[in-house]
């Protein structure tokens, strides 16, 4: 019996420990990007040595898949749920737009380090599209249907991160005049 509980403080300090290394890092992440994050920075940050941080999270490929977990734990992407029963094509593009736009605002730093290094990284571009380019894929195809081709392009174009960034961190606008000005160009992709 002793030894049961004591395995179980044990494993309960380990988790704790590597909630602390993924925070660290996850942390670092939105300061300073995933390429520029190192094991030091993680583990000084996390108050462990280094070979702490690689018997939790032994690569790469680890710290990715651990920091995006947690990430997509405490801020999961919009539900398709809040507009698949629109059946107004513009209310649900409206509501949806609303929505990724929403998580874009409250994610930007994290999300534009991990979308400028998964450029160079391939470790962190798989990750990344495993994590949310499958929501986002989802998204697109719950909203494409009954698009034509311009339509779905210019849906594609709303849906980036970096037009959320140039319409309201670079020209200003408003959360809601944004989505309406893409809205607008969705729909009228036709004409």
């Amino acid at each position: 019996m002793n030894r049961s509980y004591t395995k179980g403080k044990r494993a309960e300090r380990e988790a704790e420990t590597r909630q602390r290394i993924v925070e660290a890092a996850l942390a670092l992440h939105g300061e300073v990007g995933p390429n520029r994050t190192t094991i030091s920075m993680i583990a000084e940050r996390a108050g462990v040595q280094r070979h702490t941080v690689y018997a939790h999270l032994p690569d790469e490929r680890a710290v990715f898949m651990a920091c995006s977990g947690l990430f997509d734990e405490r801020e999961p992407m919009p539900s398709a749920e809040r507009w698949t029963g629109l059946n107004d094509p513009e209310a649900r593009l409206r509501t949806a737009l609303l929505g990724l736009y929403a998580w874009f605002d409250r994610n930007a730093e994290v999300t534009g380090h991990v979308l400028r290094d998964a450029e160079h990284n391939s470790t962190l571009r798989e990750v990344s599209d495993l994590r949310f380019g499958v929501p986002l894929g989802t998204m697109f195809a719950a909203l494409a249907d009954g698009l034509t081709e311009r339509q779905r392009a210019a849906l594609a174009l709303a849906m980036s991160y970096y037009t959320w960034r140039t319409l309201m961190r670079q020209a200003e606008l408003p959360l809601e005049a944004a989505v309406e000005l893409m809205v607008g160009s969705v729909l009228g992709a036709d004409r």
